[in-house]
Parts: structure tokens; sequence; C-alpha cells
């Protein structure tokens, strides 16, 4: 399904002292460098996971671009969990990277300036575009409840992925940052030897959700998949639903803290790598539930990911994701996954008939994915990078008159 964004920029954090009260970050006995800790891997591992959810929006009926049901290929096959994928990763981002980056006595109000000054814009100019472009057609109140991004509270799918599909994870996202000063206090009052617990405890939460979907949700009309009894409805709260998501997000809050505190074992980016991949060959067998292969089955494979890099960047040693292409590509991802929907769709409407040659297929998604980059940067650079300079930073107060006097 749809991915969701991890809306600040790893390359620029700064880890503080004071949520390190027995050393710093370790990773096997090696102690990070001093001083400023950035991210770049963190910034560089977005532009996959964003582009796991393009393949998986390329697979389905309004980006497919050959002839014949789009949902039976091989190809939609093998990219059916791409989607669940990325929003598990991005998820899970999200509440490390904030958890990462908080500042030492700063402002509840200011925090949620900084995500609103990231995000909404963007959104909006994304949710402009769709409707101009692709979403005329959208009823009213479905137009409404996006605009306000409340979709993913609404029980009703085509409420949730409609306008610019992908939305619905910012909506679901706004609930996290709603939530993440409640939940960092929280978590900081957890004894460190007990983290392990509570990270155990939130992936088997994670894990039993699909159960309590097909459980004790009511089925629903629009069915999701070939698997019987997985309706939209079971989608939506095991999936969509905001406080359902939030286990993901306080796992990645969760996991960030034990890295700051040393109380995390890093077994490394390869094998983290491997391990992620061997968890998607099996959310991808056939007999996997279609729910639990969507939420459960990469999560901590994710996790382990998030954590690697982390260590890696605060190591000094060297990765894959770090240099500056990756980076570049990882700073316009936010808006190239809010993007990329609407040039696939439309891109299909303006072509019009389909293609029976695989290669012409292949050059034309290659050609819009460059095309969806070459977009996202131009929001990057003239939306996205200025608001955030002006608007994120807490402005010195000016002195008193008596005091200048």
């Amino acid at each position: 399904m749809p991915m969701a964004m991890q809306e600040t920029s790893p390359s620029e954090l700064i880890r503080p002292s004071a949520t390190t009260p027995d050393g710093a970050i370790t990773s096997g006995g090696a102690a990070p460098r001093p001083g400023v800790v950035r991210l770049p891997s963190l910034t560089g591992m977005r532009f996959p996971a964003a582009l796991l959810v393009f393949l998986f929006h390329v697979s389905l009926p309004a980006g497919w671009l050959m002839p014949g049901d789009a949902n039976s290929t091989l190809f939609a096959r093998l990219v059916e969990q791409a989607g669940g994928v990325g929003v598990t990763f991005f998820f899970v981002l999200s509440g490390f990277v904030l958890t990462w980056s908080a500042r030492e006595g700063d402002p509840t109000r200011s925090f949620w300036r900084r995500r609103y000054v990231k995000i909404v814009p963007n959104y909006l100019v994304a949710w402009a575009l769709a409707m101009v472009l692709i979403a005329a057609g959208t009823a009213a109140w479905r137009s409404g409840v996006t605009f306000f991004m409340l979709q993913s509270w609404v029980p009703d799918y085509d409420t949730n992925f409609s306008v610019n599909a992908p939305g619905w994870s910012l909506s679901t996202e706004v609930f996290f940052y709603l939530c993440f000063p409640l939940l960092f206090a929280g978590v900081r009052r957890i004894a460190p030897r007990r983290l392990k617990f509570w990270i155990a405890g939130v992936i088997a939460a994670v894990a039993v959700t699909p159960w309590l979907a097909t459980t004790f949700v009511p089925a629903g009309d629009v069915y999701m998949s070939n698997e019987p009894g997985v309706s939209g409805l079971h989608l939506w709260f095991a999936y969509v639903f905001p406080p359902a998501r939030l286990l993901d997000f306080l796992l990645g809050i969760l996991v960030a803290r034990a890295v700051m505190l040393g109380r995390w074992r890093d077994i490394g980016l390869v094998p983290a790598g491997l391990l992620l991949v061997a968890s998607y060959v099996i959310a991808e067998l056939p007999g996997v539930p279609y729910l639990f292969a969507q939420r459960a089955v990469c999560l901590v494979p994710c996790a382990l990911l998030i954590a690697a890099g982390a260590l890696a960047d605060a190591s000094g040693r060297p990765t894959l994701f770090r240099n500056r292409a990756m980076v570049w590509l990882g700073e316009v991802s936010f808006a190239f996954y809010l993007l990329h929907f609407i040039v696939l769709f439309k891109t299909r409407e303006l072509l019009g008939a389909r293609f029976d040659s695989v290669p012409t297929v292949i050059a034309l998604a290659v050609a819009e994915c460059a095309l969806a980059v070459l977009a996202s940067w131009a929001m990057y650079a003239w939306i996205e990078k200025p608001l955030v300079r002006r608007w994120s930073r807490t402005r010195p107060k000016a002195p008193d008159a008596a005091t200048v006097a």
C-alpha cells in the first residue's frame, strides 16, 4: 500500500548530550565521534524506500502501461508488499529520527511548528496539483477531508486513498506528531535495562493487530486481496488507522532511545539489509496472511536497518547510503512521495493506449520516475527548503526598550 514519508532530514540531526547519561552511542564497543552526529545514511535510505512505493503504484491499474489486468501480473505479485515495507520503514524511521533530534527543553509548540512547516505546505501543493490534474471529479466532502488531512480517520477505502492516494500517511503522521511530546516524555522514564522488554512488547502488539482486525472488526464490502475474509475495513483498521500505526512510530522512539543509551546490539548494515530482503520474500509467500505480511513481517528488519545506519554514521564508518547522490535523493524523497502518484496517473491518462513491448514499458516507467524526481527537486528547492529555513527556527526575542536604555 502507499507509503508513509518521514519528514525530517536525518543528515541534519544533532545528538543531545542530555539524553546519553551513561556515555554515548556504542557500536560493538566503538565510541562515536564527539560533537555533532549527523545521519546521512538514514537520509540516503529514504529514496530506496520511496522507490519501493513507486514500483507498487506502477503495478496498480492507475499506473499500469501494459494490456490486461494489472493486478494479475507477475510484476504486481512481486511488488505486492513493497508499499507495506515502505510504510513500515518510514513510520519507524520517523519515531527514530524525532527522538534522535529531540532538543532538551524544546517547547512543544516549537516542535509542532517545525513539523507543520516541513510537511503541510508540500502536502497542500501536491493536493492542489492532484485536484487539478487527476481528481477533479472527487466528491466535495472527500476533497475537504483530504485537504484537512483527516482521511486516515475515516473507515472507508475510497476516502483513505482519494485525491492523492499517498496522502493518507501524512494524515496518520500528523497524529504521531501530536502524540510525540507525550510519548517521548514517557519513554525517557523507562529504565535503560527495561527498554528491551518494551521493544518486544510493541513488536508483539504490531503482530497481533491483523488478528484483532479480522476477528473483531466487521467485514466491509470492498476486498483488498484474493485472501478470503480480508476487507477494506480490515485493511483500514490494521494498516491505516492512526492509533494502530502509532505502534510503528513508538517502536522507532524506543529503538532510538536504546541506541542512544548503548542498549542496542548492532548487527551491521549488510546483515540487516539481507534480513530485510529475506523477510520481504517471506511476506510474499502464498501462505502468509495478507494483513500480517503488510504490517508485521518486515518490522524488525526495518528497525535493525535504521539502527545500523545510525550507528555507522555515529562511528564514522562509510556506508552505501551516505554518498552525495544518495543523500540528495533522500532529501527530495518527501516531495517524490507526494508527487509520484500524480505523475503515474497523469502519464497513463495522456498516453491512452497500452504497450505490448516490455522494454518500452520499462523505459516509460524509468522516464516517469525521472520526471517525478525532477518535479520533486523543484518542490524541495522552491517550497520546502526556503520555508523550513525561514520558519522552522525560533527567532531570538527583541530586547526590551528598558533593557536597551
